[in-house]
């Protein structure tokens, strides 16, 4: 509020949200107590009873529909926040980790184990991001809704759990080295999302890419080589078989499930912003709700040259996107 939408206002970013329905009684009883996406004889019956054409009645529902979406103002500064987080804590994580033995040699995190002390940096590493990550958990219900709610709600439970199990037992040294090389990929990302809401659309590119890049290395290369390979072999080797092990290491090979799926969302991304030339939008942590885009939309009984699936006949349709197109929003 005193930080970000200053800035955001500063950078020209667009206050405006999306363009408001015009007021309708009955139509906003049908939208609030019966359906957001009314059938096409549900249509029927309303275009008779309000003497509209179908293709009103659509648009008035698409643009109620939109109407709940945030503006771009408010993803601006929840990026900002976002951005401003994941840089101080990666920043923190670096300058504790780069003066213990354990960030050079991971056989370290299992010497004199359970018998570990508790630094108070470390401490204070831990509650500063379980904090963090219960926050996300509650506020993904308030906060924009993405096509990935689902597998984001599953990564903060885990997160969540993995925090506090590994605090638990003792088992924060590695801790440690998990939390620091998830948060070097997302202070790109949120980077780019800013860009992108700015219209800077070249740098937000170079910084999707650069994301797309540190993301894959990070979470499929130095995550099961350097961590997966700790808590699975020498950890083993230093301290044998107990139940801790394999609670550990189930949740951090569904961690690893999680980061595949994000690794194919954003692989398909980039390979449209090759093909493209430019990044339309990032299916890991930007995209809203698509039901409205890729609604389908049925024929009306007036003959028309063109039908667009997003309910309109012209040329270019009422809201600016191609006839007949896929409908996307830019993020």
């Amino acid at each position: 509020r005193f930080i970000a939408k200053p800035c955001a206002l500063g950078l020209k970013v667009q206050a405006n949200g999306p363009q408001k329905a015009q007021p309708n009684a009955i139509l906003e009883k049908v939208f609030t107590a019966i359906t957001k996406h009314p059938d096409e004889k549900r249509l029927e019956g309303l275009s008779k009873q309000l003497d509209w054409d179908v293709r009103s009645i659509q648009r008035w529902f698409r643009q109620r529909r939109n109407q709940e979406k945030p503006s771009t103002l408010r993803k601006f500064c929840e990026s900002m926040w976002r951005f401003t987080f994941y840089l101080y804590i990666f920043t923190y994580g670096v300058r504790f980790l780069k003066k213990t033995p354990w960030l050079w040699n991971t056989r370290q995190c299992w010497n004199g184990y359970p018998y570990q002390p508790l630094m108070p940096d470390l401490h204070y590493y831990y509650m500063v991001e379980l904090s963090f990550y219960w926050s996300l958990m509650f506020s993904q219900f308030i906060d924009i809704k993405r096509k990935d709610f689902g597998i984001m709600f599953a990564h903060h439970i885990i997160a969540v759990t993995l925090i506090s199990f590994s605090y638990v037992t003792n088992l924060a040294r590695v801790g440690t080295l998990i939390l620091c090389l998830h948060d070097v990929a997302d202070i790109v990302l949120e980077a780019a999302k800013m860009a992108n809401y700015c219209k800077y659309q070249k740098l937000s590119d170079l910084l999707f890419i650069t994301f797309a890049i540190v993301f894959i290395v990070s979470r499929l290369g130095i995550f099961p080589l350097w961590i997966l390979n700790t808590t699975f072999f020498e950890l083993y080797e230093a301290l044998g078989n107990f139940p801790a092990f394999w609670v550990l290491n189930v949740m951090l090979v569904i961690l690893q499930v999680l980061h595949c799926c994000w690794s194919y969302l954003i692989i398909r991304t980039a390979y449209k912003a090759i093909v493209k030339g430019k990044v339309a939008k990032d299916d890991r942590s930007d995209i809203e709700s698509s039901s409205d885009e890729e609604e389908t939309v049925s024929r009306s009984k007036t003959p028309h040259s063109t039908i667009a699936t997003n309910g309109t006949g012209d040329a270019n349709g009422t809201n600016g996107y191609l006839t007949g197109g896929t409908c996307s929003e830019e993020h």
